[in-house]
C-alpha cells in the first residue's frame, strides 16, 4: 500500500490512528466515499497501491490533487476570456451517460464555454482490505486477526477498465464533437501505456486543439508522490471508432447542456486556487 486516506504510508511520523478514525479524504475535503460493502460505515481509504514495479492509483478522486487537472484543461476553453470566472461542475447528464466534471467559463453569471472531463483509475479484482489491515496492524492499531491472516489476493483489471471507459467515451464524444466542444479523459500514465499497447492507438498522436477527444495522463513523482502531467494525446470520433469499431448516434442541442450547466454553477462550484 502506497497511500491511505491521501497520506503516504512511508511517512512514519503520522498519527495513523487519528487518520483512520477521521476517514477524511483530502481531495474531496469530506469523508472518503470508498466504503466496505459489508460495513458501509467504514471507509476503506486506499488511494494508491504498489503493483508490479509501479505505484498504481485505484481511486479517481486521487486525481483531484491541487485541482491541477482542471487548470491543465484551460487551453481547451477556446471561448474563455480574461476576467471570466472558472467553475467546476460535477455529474452532468448528456446523451450517452453522465460526465464526471465540466470546467466552465462564466461571464456575468452566463456560461460562455465548457470542457467535459472524465476521471478513470484502475479497477481492482479481489480485495485490498487485508493489505490495509496488515499495514494498520504494523502501526499498532488493533484489527481483526482474520484480516491479518487473510491471503485473499488483489489484482488490477486492466482490460475491463480500459475497454469500459473507451466505450463510454465514444458514446459521449459524438455529442461533444457535434457541439464543437472538447472531452478530456484524465488517467494515470500506467493505464495510458496499457491502452496504447493493447488497443489500436497508433493514430492517437500528440494533442491538437482541433481534436474533440483529449487524453491527459499523469504520473506520480516517486519521491514526493506529487501528481505530474506526463503526456497529452488527442483524436476525434473517427479515431475512437478506429479504436473500438463502434457507432453512436448521441446528439444534443447546445442550449440543453448550457441550461444544465447554468443551473448548477454557484459559489460552491467556483474554482479556487
Amino acid at each position: 500500500m502506497v497511500e491511505l486516506f491521501g497520506q503516504p504510508t512511508s511517512e512514519s511520523k503520522l498519527n495513523w490512528a487519528d487518520i483512520v478514525s477521521s476517514q477524511h479524504c483530502p481531495y474531496l475535503d469530506r469523508k472518503c466515499l470508498k466504503n466496505r460493502k459489508s460495513e458501509p460505515e467504514i471507509s476503506i481509504g486506499t488511494c494508491t497501491m504498489k503493483y508490479g514495479e509501479g505505484d498504481v492509483i485505484i481511486c479517481p478522486f486521487r486525481l483531484l490533487e491541487r485541482r491541477q487537472i482542471f487548470l491543465d484543461c484551460m487551453h481547451l476553453l477556446t471561448l474563455h476570456e480574461p476576467g471570466n470566472e472558472l467553475h467546476v461542475v460535477s455529474e452532468v447528464e448528456i446523451p450517452g451517460g453522465n460526465v464526471g466534471y465540466f470546467l466552465v467559463s462564466v461571464s456575468n453569471g452566463k456560461v460562455m464555454d465548457f470542457v467535459g472531463i472524465e476521471l478513470q483509475t484502475l479497477d481492482t479484482t479481489g480485495t485490498v482490505w487485508p493489505e490495509r489491515q496488515r499495514f494498520l496492524h504494523e502501526k499498532g492499531i488493533p484489527v481483526k486477526q482474520a484480516d491479518i491472516d487473510s491471503r485473499k489476493p488483489f489484482g488490477m483489471n486492466w482490460k475491463m477498465t480500459a475497454k469500459t471507459i473507451l466505450v463510454q467515451l465514444h458514446h459521449k464524444l459524438t455529442t461533444f464533437e457535434h457541439l464543437n466542444k472538447h472531452l478530456v479523459l484524465v488517467i494515470q500514465d500506467h493505464l495510458m501505456a496499457y491502452m496504447r499497447r493493447e488497443f489500436s492507438f497508433d493514430h492517437v498522436k500528440d494533442a491538437k486543439l482541433g481534436d474533440s477527444m483529449h487524453f491527459h495522463s499523469y504520473g506520480l513523482n516517486p519521491a514526493s508522490l506529487r501528481l505530474q502531467l506526463a503526456s497529452r494525446h488527442s483524436t476525434d470520433v473517427v479515431g475512437m471508432e478506429l479504436c473500438l469499431g463502434l457507432q453512436s448516434e448521441a446528439k444534443v442541442d447546445l442550449e440543453i447542456i448550457l441550461t444544465k450547466l447554468q443551473s448548477k454553477i454557484s459559489e460552491k462550484t467556483l474554482l479556487k486556487i
